[in-house]
């Protein structure tokens, strides 16, 4: 049933006749060098809109890959591989939580079980961060127009879990760290010239003090190691391995100008 399921998704997903419908709701593109490049990640050339189709592309292919992996763990309460995705709601805390509002977002990982207690996971997390209006209101009156923003969070972090596994109940420990990468942007136009305040709300969005604007439109990012903590629970559905699972994740990183913490509320399927 999964299988025909995902892969029904992903054909019309992929399909040029799936591709032709969806392709009305895309933005259109822009000449904008994608932010990735200044973290030396060789993306020379790319616009900004890459690392979202990327995002979504890196959800697919773990969506099409939950058959395969169901079918070779069937039955086995111990695995040695584990994986689970999910969805998530994020609240941002300390600094950020002025200028950003509650966010939505994806994560996925995947673990080896050293023992049925203790286990070692690598995890890619993506944030959608909406601005408040308040952020956005400074912007709006030097720009005498409309201005709307937001941001994203991506990470890429190893971590260590510690789980209680019963037969139908379960609950776990983790903790780790690894890569964070904050972006913001802004779609309207700040003319060129005006001069930029030494506020932080200016500096939440890439703005540096004392200077002028120097571009119709700015977008920004800032990449730091940082680290996480959380608790989750599970409940084993069918059978052994399949469980869903409710998590929650404080996340902390040092980034550029304004740090980044953020509280993740998800929920997904392990399997």
């Amino acid at each position: 049933m999964w299988y025909r399921l995902f892969t029904a998704v992903g054909s019309f997903r992929f399909s040029a006749f799936g591709d032709k419908i969806l392709s009305n709701r895309r933005p259109p593109p822009t000449n904008r060098t994608c932010h990735m490049k200044r973290c030396g990640l060789l993306l020379l050339g790319a616009n900004c809109n890459t690392m979202k189709y990327g995002t979504t592309l890196l959800v697919w292919v773990c969506l099409l890959a939950v058959p395969c992996v169901i079918r070779a763990q069937d039955g086995n309460d111990d695995p040695r591989f584990s994986s689970n995705i999910g969805m998530s709601l994020s609240a941002p805390l300390g600094p950020i939580s002025r200028y950003a509002s509650v966010g939505l977002g994806t994560d996925y990982s995947a673990g080896y079980n050293l023992t049925r207690q203790h286990a070692v996971v690598g995890e890619f997390m993506w944030n959608w961060i909406y601005a408040h209006d308040s952020a956005l209101q400074p912007l709006r009156v030097a720009s005498s127009a409309k201005i709307s923003g937001n941001g994203n969070l991506f990470a890429f972090t190893a971590n260590y879990k510690y789980e209680l596994r019963g037969r139908l109940l379960g609950t776990y420990l983790i903790g780790g760290g690894g890569w964070y990468y904050r972006t913001t942007s802004i779609t309207g136009e700040i003319p060129t010239g005006t001069p930029i305040p030494c506020q932080p709300v200016w500096l939440w969005w890439g703005y540096t003090c004392g200077t002028t604007a120097n571009s119709r439109s700015r977008d920004s990012g800032s990449s730091a190691f940082g680290g996480n903590v959380g608790v989750g629970f599970t409940m084993r559905v069918g059978k052994p391995p399949y469980r869903w699972y409710v998590e929650s994740r404080y996340h902390y990183a040092p980034t550029k100008t304004i740090s980044t913490q953020l509280l993740t509320i998800s929920v997904g399927f392990r399997y």
